[in-house]
């Protein structure tokens, strides 16, 4: 994987704030992070990254763990 493919983070409406914002305990308390990626220009390549990456833990791309699963999920069945 190389350097540029990850320039998109660099214009995350995200970047500069508390990591732990995006890491929530819980679905309830993701939706502040969900209200910052929701206005986010990169959101898209945010989720298909976590997507592509199956990343585990929290909010990508306005998505938390369980929405990409289920995604994921709805993306297999349509294949």
């Amino acid at each position: 994987m190389q350097e540029h493919e990850f320039e998109w983070r660099m214009a995350g409406a995200c970047r500069g704030l508390d990591p732990a914002i995006f890491h929530p305990d819980d679905e309830v308390d993701a939706d502040i992070a969900k209200q910052i990626c929701e206005h986010c220009v990169v959101q898209v390549a945010c989720l298909n990254h976590a997507l592509q990456f199956r990343e585990k833990v929290g909010v990508w791309g306005g998505a938390t763990e369980r929405e990409r699963r289920r995604l994921l999920r709805q993306r297999r069945r349509s294949a």
